[in-house]
This record gives C-alpha cells, sequence and structure tokens, in this order.
C-alpha cells in the first residue's frame, strides 16, 4: 500500500494509511487499528492523537507559530476587532462590511438576559465563584431556548443561538463581580461596541458617568483576540466530545467552561497573581525567587506563567500582549508593589540564562495577569475572561464537529483493575 505505515504484531504485518494536513502535519490513521489487529494505543493525556482534521487553527509549538484560519496572529492582534476574529473563526472567512454590520448589529440586539434568569442568579450564594455560575446560567439558557434541542434545526436557527450565546454571555459574565461588590447589576447599551459594552457593565456606577477608556478597550481587544481558540486543548475537546452526542449548544459550552475552570487550563493567570503576592508577602526579593525557581526540587517553589506546554519557543501570543501590558500601565499609571514584582521577574528571567537556554520565557498568561490586575479586576473573574475571549473558538468547534459529523467520542482504556471475582453474601466478607 502506497503511503502507507507497517505495523507488525505476532509476526503478522499490518498497513495503516498516513495522513498530512495543510501545513504538512502528518499522522497515520489508526481508526480501524482494533477491528484488524485486536490492540488499541495507549496515549496518556492524548499528547501523540490526533481526534479530529479541523480547518480553524493551525499552532506550531516549536516554531512559534498561531495561525485563525490561516491568518497568522500578528496580523488578528494589530488589524482586526474581536467581533471580527469571532466572525472569522465560526464561519471561516474574514466578513464583509456588510456581512460584519449584520452580525454586530444581531448580537447588539441580544444583549439583554430574561428576567427569570435573574431568579436563577439570584439564588447562588453570595460567595459564589464566578465561573460555577456562569456555566450554570450557560447550561440553562437551553431551558430558555428549547428549540436548541432540536439537531435537525436548519442553519439560520443554529446562528440564532451563536448570536444569543455571543450576546449574552458578557452580559451573565459582569453579574458576579458587581454582586461581588455590593453593587447592583448594570444593563447592556446596545449604543455601544461589544467590549465598551461588557467594561461598561463591569465598571459603570449608577452615581456617576463612567467613560471607557480607549487604551484599556484596545488592550482587552487584544487578549480576547489571542485567547479565541488554540487548538485541540482540554476545554475545546470537551466542547466537541459533548456536542458529539448531539448536545445543544448551550450544554456544550457549558462543559467548556468547567473544564476551562481548572488551575492547569484557564486558571493559570490567576495563578501568576497568586505567585506575586506570594513574593511580595515574601519580601519582594526577585532574585530570591528566581533561584528558589532553578531549584524547584528543593525549595517546592514554581515560577507560574513562563514557558508553555505546547510552545517550544516564545509563544507568539506573549509578544503581542506584552507592548498591551506596558501600555495600559503606563496610561493607567498604577502605582502596585505586585505588578512592579512583575515587571522585575520579567527582566530577570527574559536575561537569564537558566530561563534563556530552557525557552521559559513569560508566556501570554503571564501578561494577561498583569493586564487584568491593572484593570482592577479580582482573580476570581480571570477564567472569566478568558471564557470571553474563548467563546467563539468553542463555538466554531462545535460547529465544524456537528457539520463533519464527527462520530460520538468513545475512547477506549487498558483495563488494570482485578479480574473475574465470586460474589459473596456479607455474612461472608
Amino acid at each position: 500500500m502506497a503511503n502507507a505505515a507497517e505495523l507488525t504484531v505476532d509476526g503478522k504485518s499490518y498497513s495503516f494509511p498516513t495522513l498530512e494536513g495543510s501545513e504538512h502535519e502528518k499522522a497515520f490513521d489508526i481508526s480501524n487499528l482494533r477491528d484488524q489487529t485486536g490492540y488499541v494505543t495507549l496515549d496518556r493525556g492524548y499528547k501523540n492523537t490526533g481526534a479530529t482534521q479541523s480547518g480553524i487553527t493551525f499552532l506550531d509549538g516549536e516554531e512559534g507559530i498561531l495561525r485563525y484560519r490561516g491568518y497568522s496572529i500578528e496580523d488578528l492582534a494589530s488589524k482586526a476587532s474581536f467581533l471580527e476574529v469571532a466572525y472569522l473563526l465560526i464561519y471561516g472567512e474574514l466578513p464583509t462590511q456588510e456581512e460584519f454590520s449584520t452580525f454586530e448589529t444581531a448580537i447588539r440586539r441580544h444583549t439583554l438576559v430574561n428576567e427569570d434568569m435573574r431568579k436563577i442568579f439570584d439564588g447562588f450564594p453570595v460567595n459564589a465563584h464566578p465561573m460555577a455560575v456562569l456555566s450554570s446560567l450557560v447550561s440553562a439558557m437551553s431551558a430558555f431556548y428549547p428549540d436548541s434541542y432540536d439537531d435537525s434545526a436548519d442553519a439560520s436557527s443554529t446562528d440564532q443561538h451563536i448570536i444569543k450565546l455571543m450576546a449574552k454571555l458578557p452580559t451573565i459574565a459582569t453579574w458576579s463581580y458587581k454582586r461581588s461588590l455590593g453593587h447592583p447589576i448594570n444593563y447592556p447599551k446596545n449604543n455601544l461596541d461589544y467590549i465598551p459594552n461588557f467594561l461598561n457593565m463591569m465598571f459603570a456606577l449608577p452615581v456617576e458617568d463612567y467613560k471607557v477608556d480607549p487604551v484599556v478597550a484596545e488592550a482587552l481587544n487584544v487578549l480576547l483576540i489571542l485567547h479565541a481558540d488554540h487548538e485541540q486543548n482540554c476545554s475545546t475537546s470537551t466542547v466537541r466530545l459533548v456536542g458529539s452526542s448531539k448536545a445543544n449548544l448551550y450544554s456544550s459550552i457549558s462543559a467548556g467552561v468547567s473544564a476551562l475552570w481548572g488551575p492547569l487550563h484557564g486558571g493559570a493567570n490567576q495563578e501568576v497573581i497568586e505567585m506575586l503576592e506570594e513574593i511580595k508577602e515574601g519580601g519582594g526579593d526577585v532574585n530570591k525567587y528566581i533561584d528558589m525557581a532553578k531549584n524547584a526540587k528543593t525549595t517546592g517553589f514554581r515560577l507560574f506563567g513562563f514557558g508553555h506546554r505546547v510552545y517550544k519557543n516564545f509563544d507568539p501570543r506573549a509578544r503581542i500582549i506584552k507592548k498591551a501590558a506596558d501600555d495600559v500601565l503606563t496610561k493607567l499609571g498604577v502605582n502596585d508593589p505586585v505588578l512592579e514584582i512583575a515587571k522585575g521577574l520579567e527582566e530577570a528571567a527574559l536575561n537569564d540564562e537558566y530561563f534563556v537556554s530552557r525557552k521559559l520565557y513569560p508566556n501570554v498568561d503571564f501578561y494577561s495577569g498583569i493586564i487584568y490586575r491593572a484593570l482592577g479586576i479580582p482573580t476570581n473573574m480571570f477564567t472569566v475572561m478568558f471564557a470571553i475571549g474563548r467563546l467563539p473558538g468553542w463555538i466554531a468547534q462545535w460547529k465544524e464537529m456537528r457539520e463533519q459529523k464527527e462520530p460520538i467520542g468513545r475512547p477506549r482504556q487498558i483495563y488494570t483493575g482485578a479480574t473475574l471475582r465470586e460474589f459473596k453474601p456479607m455474612d461472608q466478607r
């Protein structure tokens, strides 16, 4: 068989086709491995397993490349709005002026959330984690839009649910923050653009006028674009896996929110700030903690926000967001010892041979945490911000999965438990 991989098991050879993606990524197609050989593969964490073929995001960790639908993240972050990128991810092409106007207008008209959702929200404890609230309320949207259960719905119906989710998620996200302060929630204003509208709902007070700072809005625009998609990570894989059972959009995205909540995924930027707080409480000596990180096996201290599981080079998103962080700190004139420690830590790590030789550069989580801190967003809201940015990527992946009619996700396992045992009545145990 041409372009095939040969596998020999117990003296018998089997052939499996090879595949090559548009960016020359290579794979063995082992879809029929178990049928032919009786074997499955064991790949803990799916590090070497391609679960799908996707045309949404290309990531090359060795070269530090990230592209959405073929467009470099550098171009998109510097030239596009978040809603343009959302349209690109979801529908495959950058919108024309007419397409964008229709998309943006539809989102503006659906920002208001049904008041009955407030009753559900009011049932949560005041100190409920915002991610618990977000995941629950996104799932609850299924009950408010029962036609989302219809798997045979046409594309226009699906588009309506996409619009509603894009429009309402920022509104819901601000509720937890406002209540944590004891403030009344702010209703959306449809005369504002997507990001200014979110900032107004977050920070406006009924006792005074609120004016959106364009530097802040632009920094947040860049952050959301950088977080919009990142190939088949934990939360994205979760969205596709749940959606493969024909679960509706809201329940699938709710599952993605829950997956993102984990500290090893979306919670990394929160851990950065907590680390910086720890350094401050320990006296603020950056060099001391750099040395502790080098001897982590002895000290147990780990630097968060440096290096990346996928990127073996500089995270391309970090190069972009560093400038946004510098702009925000300069513009706002924030006097925060924690952020001063962050700048010292960044400078030390970028010039220390130990970190440079291991390519442990500051990543996007390091800088995004700094920006959110400077904006006055509490750490328990950081992952909520991540979810707002990641939403269009999740939607795009869910939509692609349905269009490709992917089979329901059903990973195999290698069973290591007890073999057949005889059941004994309780009085004999």
